[in-house]
């Protein structure tokens, strides 16, 4: 019998768009090839916000991006007392989509805290072991709690070349975008982002990126246009500015439907791109060198059971990131 097994742990729980903190559930049991982790850092993501408004049916603890350490594992022992953060998608290994190499669009996958597995706003999550990364020595728990964004932001230049003689617009410098921005920055390519808020423009600054109002774009001016705002104005926004024949990266989810005039796509033979999940590996790279600054787009952090009220927080227009500390 483990050390855990049959113990309470407290955790943020969705059911029916209501949310609450509960004190009665129980700690994961890690089954064979899985590890238990202590959660040390968990980030407030857009698409947490997007659940509690209908996104996706989930019952269940919330919560995807973190940083914890291993406490058990039913399997290598190595992994005991690892600092580590986890791909969010638990695949099965076996389907079609498996086999082909595609494990993020697993036929009968699980997310974290999104479809069908308790996520990480509690004290406790489990992983399989095949998902978990050791977190570099040099990258603080502030920094490694973003892998899981930075790495989708950075999924963008896994499935397009952008250079430095290409023209970039990121619409939208909220949490996700503002990662996207930090790495696209690093390719070189002639980057600007569409901005609200004062202090979205600030922090693009520190990292050398420039900024514009969304009424200088300039219509079907941009190479690539990046739509990370999750709402249709910023869609709409996007069709406008990209160039005939550029591409247009869908980077968003958000609850509801969305309406646009799609003519220009065939007209302008404008490529679409969905971009979702991306590689954890080279985002602890960029971590461990010092390429990116993800932990300037930190605004507050709250206790576990506070969580109620951190969410309500990271809700509010021109937040950033909002973490929740399980250990406090």
């Amino acid at each position: 019998m483990s050390n855990f097994e049959n113990q309470k742990m407290v955790g943020v729980w969705l059911e029916n768009r209501r949310l609450s903190v509960r004190e009665d559930l129980p700690i994961p049991q890690p089954a064979p090839g899985e590890a238990l982790i202590k959660v040390r850092l968990a980030g407030i993501c857009a698409t947490d916000l997007e659940l509690m408004r209908g996104y996706y049916p989930y019952t269940g603890i919330m919560g995807h991006e973190f940083v914890g350490e291993v406490v058990q594992s039913n399997g290598d022992q190595d992994w005991i007392g690892k600092r580590v953060v986890g791909e969010i998608n638990i695949t099965c290994g076996e389907c079609a989509a498996c086999r082909a190499g595609r494990s993020n669009h697993c036929e009968q996958r699980s997310v974290l805290g999104i479809v069908n597995a308790h996520g990480s706003f509690a004290e406790y999550t489990k992983l399989p072991l095949r998902n978990l990364h050791q977190v570099p020595e040099n990258v603080p728990d502030e920094m490694a709690v973003f892998t899981e964004p930075l790495a989708a932001a950075l999924r963008i230049q896994e499935q397009a070349h952008i250079g430095p003689s290409q023209r970039v617009l990121v619409i939208g410098a909220g949490r996700l975008g503002q990662l996207i921005a930090q790495s696209l920055a690093l390719s070189g390519c002639r980057l600007s982002v569409v901005v609200r808020h004062a202090k979205q423009q600030q922090l693009l600054a520190m990292c050398g990126v420039s900024c514009l109002m969304e009424e200088e774009t300039g219509s079907q001016s941009w190479d690539i246009v990046v739509e990370a705002t999750g709402s249709p104005d910023g869609f709409n926004l996007a069709l406008l500015t990209v160039r005939p024949g550029g591409m247009l990266v869908l980077k968003s989810t958000f609850a509801g439907h969305t309406t646009a005039n799609l003519s220009a796509v065939v007209v302008d033979e404008i490529t679409l791109l969905g971009s979702r999940c991306g590689p954890f590996a080279p985002a602890l790279r960029l971590m461990e060198k010092n390429l990116v600054r993800p932990q300037l787009l930190i605004e507050k952090r709250y206790p576990l059971n506070q969580a109620a009220q951190s969410i309500e927080y990271a809700a509010q227009a021109g937040v950033l990131k909002v973490l929740i500390e399980p250990g406090n």
